[in-house]
Order: C-alpha cells, then structure tokens, then sequence
C-alpha cells in the first residue's frame, strides 16, 4: 500500500513540476508581447526594429520546442487552460515595462482569468481519474 502512495506521490509532484516549468514557458513567451510593443516604435528595419523581432523569434523557436515537451507531459486541455495565464503577465508586463495604469476592472478580469484556469484544471483531473486515470504518464 505504501509503495502505491509513493507512486501516486511522485506523480503528483511530476505533474506540479511540469505545470510550474509550463508557467515559466509562458511568462517568457510573453515577452513577446513587449518586444513586439518596443518594435512598434521604432523605425521601420533600423537596428532597434530588427533586433526586437529578432528576439521575439527567439523566444517563439524555444517557446515552440519546449510546448512540444510540455504537450507530452500533460493533457493537452490541462496545457491549453493554464496558457490563459499569459493575460497575467501581460498586465504584469504592461504595469513594470510601459507604466500602464491598474485599474479594478484589469484586476477583476485578470481574477476571472485565473479562476477559469483553475476550474478547467480540476475538472480535467476528474474526467481523467474516472477514464482510468493513467492516460498521461509523466
């Protein structure tokens, strides 16, 4: 009995693992947000412009590689939701980079956000454990 907690216990801690280095992947992802925001303002293929977009495929190429891994790992509606959270960092971003201003209605939506993610995350656990469970081994 003991070794089929162990077993459940590792997978769980493989799976807040993978969903954490899933967050980390979107957070610079969203990066490109503000790269593609500091090209706008540049002029059109000067050194600034190019290198910005550079960066922006850059991070897509890692992005791109490292969702494959990920998409592996987890069931792909688990992944899908938990993409939602780049509405955060673009807040986060928007606030820290370009001193945009927090409003109650930005903190609200953003709240949704999370919750939505959340309830979507739990309930594709349920539907999961009653198919059987081992669907996704990670």
């Amino acid at each position: 009995m003991s070794f089929m907690d162990d077993k459940a216990k590792n997978k769980s801690n493989s799976k807040v693992k993978i969903i954490f280095i899933l967050h980390i992947l979107l957070m610079v992802f969203s990066l490109c947000g503000i790269c593609s925001k500091k090209a706008a303002g540049e002029a059109f293929l000067s050194f600034r412009f190019c290198m910005y977009y550079a960066i922006m495929i850059l991070i897509m190429g890692v992005y791109a590689i490292a969702w494959q891994q990920i998409i592996k790992r987890l069931p792909l509606t688990t992944a899908y939701a938990n993409k939602a959270v780049t509405v955060v960092w673009g807040l986060v971003w928007g606030i820290v980079v370009f001193g945009e201003k927090l409003t109650i209605g930005k903190v609200i939506g953003v709240i949704m956000v999370i919750l939505g993610m959340i309830i979507f995350s739990l309930s594709d656990e349920k539907v999961t454990e009653k198919e059987g469970g081992d669907d996704h081994e990670i």
